[in-house]
């Protein structure tokens, strides 16, 4: 057989920038998701026990445990998203090949520094910790501001537009642990902001598609929502009084929208259920904060970053993920036995995570092991499932 045959039949290696993994922003940093949901949680829990040293960082292993779990897992899965995303409000080709092969390469060395860089010289790790981020940010401004003329999202994406470079900021503040309280909330609130925009895009599609009804869109609300989810941003910044009484008012906001949204029909629907109790996790967290504690003892547990993560990007992140990976692969977008399984499990989490301390304090530690064991479970049975599909090409025949 002739040496040109044996190359087209085994086609493009995984190291080939023409290999199917780097023809969409989503392939590599789903399946990277997928490894980082699995393994942060678990690892987080053997460190905090004890079982396992803390990482060789500059950082405490409270930094390190928000920073991955914010910036190693949810930028995974935010700047997958928005990679495939921002193409298509533009109508571009969109970023791939060797360029994407170089944000795994800096997602990839930010991991081993944040883990191995204690020791390493201050510039470096610098370079390391930061690379990823910047270099993303970078690219999707680039692609917002370039092709702003194309863009069908054009109003709505000044959002994205302000706050992409403040994640950045923000992370620059988690790093440093004098500011480390006000950069993890700075964080949140940026997730915060990003989840509320795509909740507003993706449940009126679902919703109409699904159920044929629309749910309620008024630009005066929606616009309010998104603007102090954004002036909730620099919530760390405000005197007290004025953080709390803007979170308030921001889950009223959010409440009284939510019963125009079609509850009912939502919950008898797991793939979009999981999406509107996400949506509830946001109100509570912004209730949590806002109100006074429970009690005498208060909250066990940091229960507002916990509903948040939990609840939020724990919930949404696998239902979004199952629908990417399929949709943009050619596939029927189905949630069947196994996907189920996936979302049960989560939502399993948020209830052993959030509720368990509530209900049994003393159980602390065994709560967050089983917590932990199920993202272990539910990201392993997502991998299995949709990281195979990323590393080949469409099967409906189309490119990307």
């Amino acid at each position: 057989m002739p040496k040109c045959a044996l190359i087209k039949n085994y086609g493009p290696t995984m190291f080939s920038p023409a290999h199917p993994l780097w023809l969409v922003g989503f392939r590599p940093f789903f399946s990277l998701a997928c490894i980082a949901g699995a393994l942060l949680p678990i690892l987080w829990v053997l460190i905090f026990r004890g079982t396992l040293p803390a990482p060789d960082s500059p950082l405490s292993p409270v930094q390190w445990h928000a920073h991955e779990m914010f910036y190693g897992f949810g930028w995974a899965v935010l700047g997958g998203f928005l990679l495939t995303a921002t193409k298509n409000w533009v109508g571009i080709r969109g970023y791939h090949g060797g360029i994407l092969m170089a944000l795994v390469a800096a997602w990839l060395l930010e991991r081993a520094t944040l883990a191995f860089g204690g020791a390493w010289p201050t510039p470096l790790w610098l370079i390391g910790s930061h690379a990823f981020l910047a270099g993303i940010v970078g690219l999707l401004l680039a692609t917002l501001l370039r092709h702003r003329d194309s863009d069908s999202y054009r109003r709505d994406n000044l959002f994205f537009l302000a706050a992409l470079p403040l994640f950045i900021v923000a992370k620059s503040l988690l790093l440093m642990p004098e500011h480390f309280n006000a950069g993890w909330a700075m964080t949140l609130g940026l997730f915060r902001l990003a989840f509320l925009i795509m909740f507003e895009r993706t449940l009126t599609q679902f919703m109409r598609g699904a159920f044929q009804v629309d749910i309620l869109r008024k630009p005066a609300l929606d616009n309010a929502i998104k603007a102090l989810g954004l002036l909730l941003v620099f919530a760390p910044f405000f005197p007290l009084p004025l953080a709390r009484g803007l979170e308030l008012l921001l889950a009223v906001l959010l409440l009284g929208r939510f019963f125009f949204w079609h509850p009912a029909k939502a919950f008898t629907r797991i793939e979009i259920g999981v999406m509107y109790i996400g949506y509830l996790a946001i109100a509570g967290q912004l209730l949590v904060d806002a109100l006074p504690p429970p009690g005498a003892t208060g909250w066990v547990g940091t229960v507002s970053v916990h509903l948040f993560t939990f609840g939020a990007m724990g919930l949404v992140i696998p239902a979004m993920l199952i629908r990417i990976a399929n949709g943009h692969t050619g596939r029927k977008i189905v949630f069947g036995p196994v996907e189920k399984r996936v979302l049960y499990l989560m939502m399993l989490a948020l209830i052993l995570r959030v509720v368990g301390p509530q209900w049994l304090p003393a159980a602390y530690l065994r709560w967050l092991d089983l917590a932990a064991a199920c993202w272990l479970a539910a990201y392993g049975l997502l991998a299995t499932r949709i990281v195979p599909q990323l590393f080949r090409a469409r099967v409906d025949g189309r490119e990307h």
